[in-house]
């Protein structure tokens, strides 16, 4: 490793000052919206994040250098009752290969450190592509509810799974019927196109 890299690498002490911060102001979150723009119904989107008061926002300024990747947003624009600020990393790159093994290196303290270890297990089997299949969304789901114990789901994990069931039987379903030939679904760049994510707009 050159010189100028390993200058660029925060110290090990900064690494466990941030692995406590998060500990406190962190959160890995696993957001699921229904979107009628993928197969399955269901769109997986996680998210790190960490907040805090805008009048010390330089800390979220270091561990976005630290991690090199993320944004800082106001957590909720416009609010006069909220002010903090919010570091988001949603990029499942980023996620992968940043946030993950960061926080791999330098665990986490208390309880949070199982719902990172969910939240990491959930981002690399989609890494893998797990997510695309009825299978591997189903495991994602489970998981995904587990976190927290489910307490801050608004949605029960039955009707989601529902959803699941019911795209799967649509997908299924014969689209066409000509001189008893049962049409193919859809294909090439067609598929693509319906595999893609809808637009986010906040979760």
């Amino acid at each position: 490793m050159s010189a100028d890299h390993q200058q660029e690498r925060p110290d090990e002490g900064l690494c466990q000052y941030i692995a406590g911060f998060v500990d406190g102001e962190g959160s890995f979150h696993i957001a699921i919206q229904r979107s009628r723009f993928t197969r399955l119904g269901l769109q997986i989107i996680p998210e790190f994040h960490v907040s805090q008061h805008p009048d010390r926002a330089e800390v979220l300024n270091l561990i976005q250098k630290a991690l090199g990747c993320g944004y800082i947003k106001a957590n909720h624009p416009g609010s006069i009752r909220d002010r903090t600020v919010v570091l988001v990393v949603r990029n499942r790159q980023d996620l992968v290969e940043r946030v993950v093994p960061f926080f791999e290196r330098f665990p986490l303290r208390s309880a949070k450190q199982r719902e990172f270890e969910t939240f990491a297990a959930i981002v690399q089997a989609m890494n893998r592509g797990e997510h695309l299949a009825k299978e591997g969304m189903t495991s994602i789901l489970r998981k995904a509810f587990a976190m927290n114990g489910g307490r801050y789901r608004k949605r029960k994990l039955q009707d989601d799974l529902n959803v699941l069931e019911s795209s799967e039987t649509v997908r299924q379903a014969p689209r066409m019927l000509h001189g008893g030939k049962i049409q193919s679904g859809l294909h090439g760049d067609m598929q693509r196109l319906a595999e893609m994510p809808s637009p986010l707009s906040t979760i």
